[in-house]
C-alpha cells in the first residue's frame, strides 16, 4: 500500500461552495483510496480568497508534520500562493501540485506569478486538468516536460435529458463571478429578447456579490424579468433535475482549465454553447463523425453569443445535429476511475 498526504482546502464537501475544484479533489481522494493508497486528509482553511498569515500558519503546521519522504498531494488553490512555507519542505517531501487554474492566467499579477513559479519549480512533479493547462504552464514557466502532467476531470453516467422541440430551455452552471461571465450572457440574452426562451443561471451568488447586483441590475434593464433566474447554488438531485429539464448550456467564461461543466452536460446529451476559452474545446470533443456537440464563439463579445443562441433557437435541424453530437460525445467522456489511474501513476512516479 502507497501513501499520500493531500492538502486541501476546508470545505470542499460543503453543498454551499460547489465548484469543478471540488468535486474533482473529493472524486479523487475517494479513486485514489479504491485504488488501495493509504489517503490521510489535512484541510486548511483561509484559501479560498487572499490567504493571510493566519492561513499560511496553518498550512507550515500541517506540512510541518508530514513525516519525511512522504509524498504530498497539494490542491493548487493552496500551494501556488505559499512559497514561503512549501519550496523550503521540497528537500525533504515529494511536493506534488494539483493546478486547476494557472495564476499567470488570472489578472495581471507579476507577483503572484511569481510565487506560483516559484512553488512549481520545486515540485516533484505537477498535475493538471487539461492539455491546454499543461501547454500554458509550461509557457508560462519553462517547467520540465517531464514534470508536469494531465489527468483530466471525469464525468459521471447520468440520463439523457428529453430536451424540447423548440430547444429554448436554457441552463448556465458555475458560480456568479466576473470570470464566469455572466455579465456577458446577459447581455446576449438582452440581444435576443424578441425570441422565446428561458434561462436558469445555477451556482454560488456570494463569491462577489457587488458583481452579482449588477448583473441583475443589467438584466432588469433589459427587460428580461423572470425568463432569467439565479437560484443559487444546486447540487444532487436538484442539479440533476436541472440538467434534465435544460435543451443546452450555455457558458459565456472568460477562463476555463477545461469546463468540467461541459462533459456533465454531454454526459446528459446536452449541447454546450460556450466561449472558446482554455480547455473548453478539449473538454467538448466531437461526435464519431466529428461534428462538435455545440458552438464555440469569442470570450467577451455578447454579439457573437446572442448570434449562436439565435442560431441554436432558430434552426430545428441544426439543434438535432448537435443533439446527435452530443449523444455520441456522451460515448467517449473520461471517468474518474481514470482520473485516480492518471493521478496515481504520477504519485508513484513522484514518489521513488
Amino acid at each position: 500500500m502507497t501513501t499520500v498526504h493531500a492538502v486541501l482546502p476546508d470545505g470542499i464537501d460543503d453543498p454551499a461552495r460547489p465548484s469543478g475544484g471540488n468535486i474533482y479533489d473529493r472524486r479523487a481522494c475517494t479513486g485514489l483510496a479504491a485504488l488501495d493508497w493509504s489517503l490521510h486528509e489535512h484541510a486548511v482553511a483561509g484559501f479560498w480568497d487572499r490567504p493571510n498569515a493566519t492561513a499560511f500558519a496553518a498550512l507550515a503546521g500541517v506540512v510541518h508534520a508530514i513525516p519525511d519522504g512522504a509524498v504530498a498531494l497539494l490542491d493548487g488553490l493552496i500551494a501556488s500562493t505559499a512559497p514561503e512555507v512549501l519550496v523550503p519542505e521540497a528537500s525533504r517531501l515529494r511536493l506534488v501540485v494539483l493546478v486547476h487554474m494557472p495564476l499567470g492566467d488570472r489578472p495581471p499579477d507579476d507577483a503572484a506569478r511569481t510565487r506560483e513559479g516559484a512553488v512549481l519549480s520545486a515540485a516533484a512533479a505537477v498535475v493538471t486538468t487539461s492539455a491546454w493547462a499543461r501547454s500554458r504552464l509550461l509557457e508560462l514557466y519553462a517547467l520540465p516536460a517531464d514534470r508536469v502532467h494531465v489527468a483530466h476531470p471525469g464525468v459521471d453516467p447520468a440520463e439523457l435529458a428529453s430536451g424540447t422541440a423548440t430547444g429554448d430551455a436554457l441552463l448556465c452552471v458555475a458560480a456568479v463571478t466576473f470570470d464566469k461571465g455572466h455579465d456577458v450572457l446577459v447581455d446576449a440574452l438582452s440581444g435576443i429578447s424578441d425570441l422565446s426562451w428561458s434561462c436558469v443561471c445555477v451556482g454560488r451568488l456570494d463569491r462577489d456579490p457587488a458583481f452579482v447586483d449588477a448583473v441583475r441590475r443589467s438584466s432588469a434593464a433589459g427587460g428580461l424579468g423572470d425568463r432569467v433566474q439565479f437560484p443559487g447554488p444546486r447540487s444532487g438531485a436538484e442539479l440533476d433535475r436541472s440538467y434534465a429539464a435544460a435543451d443546452a448550456m450555455v457558458l459565456a467564461s472568460r477562463a476555463e482549465t477545461y469546463g468540467m461543466v461541459v462533459t456533465e452536460a454531454l454526459a446528459r446529451g446536452l449541447p454546450v454553447i460556450a466561449a472558446d476559452v482554455g480547455g473548453v474545446t478539449e473538454a467538448l470533443g466531437h461526435g464519431t463523425d466529428g461534428i462538435r456537440p455545440g458552438l464555440l464563439v469569442a470570450p467577451d463579445d455578447a454579439g457573437a453569443l446572442a448570434a449562436a443562441l439565435r442560431s441554436w433557437l432558430g434552426d430545428a435541424q441544426l439543434r438535432a445535429r448537435l443533439r446527435r453530437a452530443a449523444v455520441e460525445r456522451r460515448e467517449s467522456l473520461p471517468d474518474w476511475s481514470g482520473t485516480a489511474a492518471d493521478l496515481a501513476a504520477v504519485l508513484t512516479e513522484a514518489s521513488r
